[in-house]
């Protein structure tokens, strides 16, 4: 005997309330980056897909809708791409065509990036590992692209730091060491400061694809940092990474002042309504919680701020 399964979305009472996101997250594929003249990137790429629901729909027809969501990504990743970013974008699109009811889709994707390089004092060959960041949202009025990278340095406490040489100049001066030389050894030997391991995250927005770099984008974040960190490191390279990071000690907001200043000078081609995203975020050491600064903000409302 057959059994006629029961008109579920009719016999829910009306909607009137909207929502504006609803979708699916954790959708894994694998996303070839095409290269000129090299053979393409692999990456194993996690989406998230979403469109808004307008207030009278009880749903998007999640199952229904996950054939779609599925055939909309593979005909996205099925040919190399060039910018992951433009990939979203295309998905972005495609949904917002397939699904007559919503006025915005979005589709977001991160994946790990592994780049070679050499360590910075003995040479040797290792890799490092980006968190590449590609969304897009399209509505009828036309598709916002993102690009970006969060990567992992490191940063030293200047309040530690201060706090050190200040002991350091006191025991200095009891050994009758003159001033003079005590102030340059202390600019020559920077003083132990309290270090972290920080987060480093920097996107940038626009109408249609961010004429960016990607690698660009990825140096700036590990240049923001007191210093950069390495896979590999043998003992010339330990203390080249620990000498500069105590040169160059940051706050957790001094990193993001400086993404926004080497960001002004990498994006200098992009127009004013560009958005970039700036976000760094600190494991401390010797605190129990951790140190979060972050900015989001036009390049023309950057541009002003840092030319006044």
């Amino acid at each position: 005997m057959s059994h006629q399964l029961p008109d579920v979305q009719a016999s829910q009472p009306d909607v009137t309330v909207g929502l504006s996101q609803v979708g699916v997250t954790g959708v894994e594929k694998l996303v070839k980056i095409a290269r000129d003249g090299k053979r393409p990137l692999v990456l194993m790429a996690e989406f998230e897909v979403f469109v808004d629901l307008p207030g009278g729909r009880k749903g998007i027809d999640m199952s229904r809708n996950m054939q779609v969501i599925d055939e909309v990504l593979e005909a996205a990743v099925s040919e190399p791409a060039y910018r992951v970013e433009d990939m979203c974008g295309d998905a972005a699109e495609r949904l917002l065509a397939k699904h007559e009811y919503t006025t915005t889709a979005e589709v977001s994707m991160t994946a790990e990036l592994v780049v070679r390089e050499d360590t910075p004092a003995s040479g040797l060959s290792t890799q490092s590992t980006a968190q590449i960041i590609a969304s897009a949202t399209a509505t009828d009025e036309g598709t916002r692209e993102e690009i970006g990278a969060e990567v992992v340095g490191m940063t030293v406490c200047p309040c530690s730091q201060g706090m050190s040489a200040s002991r350091a100049r006191d025991v200095l001066q009891d050994l009758s060491v003159d001033d003079d030389t005590i102030e340059e050894f202390l600019d020559k030997v920077p003083q132990p400061g309290h270090s972290q391991r920080g987060h480093a995250t920097l996107t940038v927005e626009t109408e249609g694809s961010p004429e960016v770099d990607l690698m660009d984008l990825i140096d700036i974040a590990r240049d923001s940092m007191s210093a950069r960190i390495y896979n590999l490191a043998k003992r010339p390279d330990e203390d080249h990474m620990t000498y500069h990071a105590h040169a160059n000690a940051k706050f957790v907001e001094d990193c993001v002042r400086s993404m926004a200043e080497m960001s002004i000078e990498a994006l200098d081609h992009l127009g004013d309504d560009a958005v970039v995203h700036m976000k760094q975020s600190n494991d401390e050491s010797i605190h129990q919680h951790n140190a979060h600064a972050e900015r989001e903000v036009t390049l023309g409302q950057l541009r002003d701020e840092l030319d006044a």
